[in-house]
């Protein structure tokens, strides 16, 4: 579901939503300022009072498309995603069961395989709007919302017999403010510490728990991954002799991308922003200490490759199979590859610096305010979260159920868990128990400005990754011209 790890936000769609967002504000604004930072303001002003209104306007018009498909008027809705082939083929298995469920709506389904976000910005200038479309929270959707361009799920989440917030898993809807649901996701996905068995079996070392209350410290990690990391000559780096520059089997593969650090960071009790979300986080103590100990890994310790060196280290699948790596940090996707390859692998909760955790990133569903048959639109949306609908994906490894009944229920667990090779024994635990248990909202649900604030991040992070800059050097350089960005939380009314 996650379509990149990261990406930045493409010239065009920055030019194609800036010309929108100040068309929009120079039209609506009273006093025609043209500077930037008050059509900016205009405009998010308006687009809170329209998200506001957007509750009261999806409750009418829920009504209205009540009205509608009781009449059994024909209707047709059109749909945006994108997603790999077999992510494509389920989301047609949830049209075509819904519309053998509304035998009056037909379902339009776009879905885009390249440059999504150009070309559904494209759209939205052209005032072609599909009724309900897949966003990324990273990237596209939060500027479209803070041009009030998606009705208020809550609104549908409140009255729904079916689907409510308590119904889904923790951490899945994105939301423009408190009470203004902009998207809620197919499934989530969380990350763990995958792992090749027969690896920790010829080293004789107990691999990692799957339990969260067993979850290594991080110094057990490091000495177990030094163990693991093995030199030319067969030496590991806790021996002495090791030599760095002739790895052949690192003990852990660490992505740099913000997705993997998050998990750190919070387990060490920080975060991107304050907590009132006036102050940027990432440049105080426990993000910073974090960023470091992950940094040492690869330049103190020696146990993960370095960004130069990851470029020869495959995917987590092909790298732990092949023995490249004996641990590796990714997200649960990795599992239909793992599934795949066929070898002795399986998942560990990730170790804790202060206490366990895992970042829940996912894509999301919103329907356009635009659209002119609202709980149709909803019914839709729900149809394409339906587990049910989608239980391919799920045995193969690729989803997980947004429905909690889905881990809770005995009977719906083992459809999805029970003898599959892309749920290994360590799956329930490392897994499933932490996303309910000990998981956090990815950054981009509720970082305003984030692109911007990573923009400035990014690259003194890699300064820390290649060894140049300590963690704190790095991050204080840049706090002052980060903090410009910081525009507060979301999550804070």
């Amino acid at each position: 579901m996650i379509r990149t790890r990261w990406k930045h936000v493409s010239m065009l769609l920055v030019l194609l939503l800036t010309t929108v967002t100040v068309l929009s504000a120079c039209t609506k604004s009273d006093n025609g300022n043209g500077n930037a930072n008050t059509a900016q303001t205009n405009t998010d002003s308006k687009a809170t009072s329209s998200n506001n209104a957007s509750g009261n306007e999806a409750a009418d018009n829920a009504g209205a498309g009540a009205t509608n498909a009781g009449n059994g008027d024909p209707i047709t809705l059109r749909l945006t995603a994108w997603g790999a082939p077999d992510e494509v083929a389920a989301m047609k298995v949830a049209i075509a069961k819904y519309e053998k469920a509304h035998t009056n709506i037909k379902v339009d389904f776009q879905a885009i395989t390249a440059d999504y976000d150009t070309k559904l910005t494209t759209m939205v200038a052209g005032n072609d709007e599909p009724d309900v479309a897949m966003m990324e929270s990273g990237t596209i959707a939060y500027p479209l919302a803070e041009q009030g361009k998606f009705l208020n799920l809550q609104d549908f989440l409140d009255k729904d017999g079916e689907i409510t917030p308590d119904a889904l898993v923790p951490n899945i809807t994105y939301s423009a403010e408190p009470g203004n649901v902009i998207g809620v996701a197919p499934g989530p996905e969380t990350f763990a510490l995958f792992y090749n068995e027969d690896v920790f079996k010829d080293a004789g070392l107990t691999p990692p728990p799957s339990d969260a209350s067993e979850a290594w410290t991080w110094d057990q990690f490091v000495e177990v991954a030094k163990k693991l990391t093995i030199d030319s000559k067969g030496r590991n780096a806790s021996e002495e002799g090791f030599d760095p520059k002739n790895i052949k089997q690192f003990g852990v593969n660490l992505p740099t991308w913000w997705g993997v650090y998050s998990n750190f960071i919070y387990s060490n009790g920080g975060d991107f922003l304050s907590a009132d979300g006036k102050t940027l986080g990432l440049n105080q103590p426990e993000a910073v200490e974090a960023i470091q100990k992950l940094a040492d890994l690869i330049n103190v310790d020696h146990v993960a490759p370095s960004p130069l060196q990851a470029k020869n280290i495959p995917g987590t699948n092909v790298a732990l199979q092949t023995k490249k790596v004996a641990m590796a940090f990714d997200g649960q996707w990795a599992s239909t590859g793992l599934a795949q390859s066929k070898f002795n692998y399986n998942v560990g909760v990730l170790p804790i610096m202060k206490s366990p955790m895992t970042t829940v990133v996912c894509g999301m569903f919103s329907i356009f305010k635009s659209s002119k048959h609202p709980q149709e639109a909803w019914e839709l949306l729900k149809a394409l979260i339906d587990p049910e609908a989608s239980l391919d994906l799920l045995t193969a490894g690729t989803w997980m159920p947004s429905h909690k009944d889905w881990y809770t229920d005995a009977d719906k667990l083992a459809k999805w868990t029970e003898n599959l090779p892309s749920r290994p024994s360590g799956y329930k635990g490392a897994v499933i128990d932490v996303l309910l248990s000990h998981s956090h909202p990815t950054p981009t649900a509720y970082v305003k400005n984030f692109n911007k604030i990573m923009d400035v991040i990014n690259p003194a992070l890699d300064k820390v990754w290649l060894g140049k800059q300590t963690a704190k050097d790095a991050l204080d350089a840049v706090a002052a011209k980060a903090q410009e960005q910081v525009q507060g939380r979301r999550d804070v009314g």
